[in-house]
């Protein structure tokens, strides 16, 4: 693979963790490994990767972006993620206030809810390993 490709994959498992590039790649099949290719080379090796804002800050505009267009599957991922980002629950609260405002409150109110469902999973798993 290329460079790029190898910087994203560094990027893409220290912000989603190896558990979920590892199951990602364990389900790539020859049909859709190029579009894995391209967000791993493109969105992880290129917008991920630079040093231009910080993943906080990063993980924030992917959340409100995602939000804003109606995007919602990919929101657990990225919520999931602020655990490796710095990004805190009231980054994300910020974040989804601003899409209420300027993309609307039914984007906003979705997006909040997806948050809270998996905030609720992520402390249920933490208390889990915690015992």
């Amino acid at each position: 693979m290329s460079e790029r490709f190898d910087k994203g994959m560094a990027v893409r498992r220290k912000v989603l963790g190896d558990a979920h590039v590892d199951r990602a790649e364990r389900a790539k099949t020859p049909f859709d490994e190029p579009f894995q290719t391209l967000i791993t080379e493109g969105a992880w090796g290129t917008v991920w990767a630079s040093d231009g804002i910080s993943l906080r800050e990063r993980s924030m505009l992917t959340l409100a972006l995602l939000a804003a267009t109606g995007n919602f599957d990919e929101i657990p991922m990225h919520i999931r993620a602020t655990a490796r980002t710095g990004a805190s629950k009231q980054d994300v609260l910020e974040a989804f206030q601003h899409v209420a405002i300027y993309a609307g409150v039914p984007r906003a109110n979705h997006a909040l809810k997806l948050a809270k469902a998996t905030y609720a999973e992520m402390e249920a798993d933490d208390e889990r390993h915690d015992r």
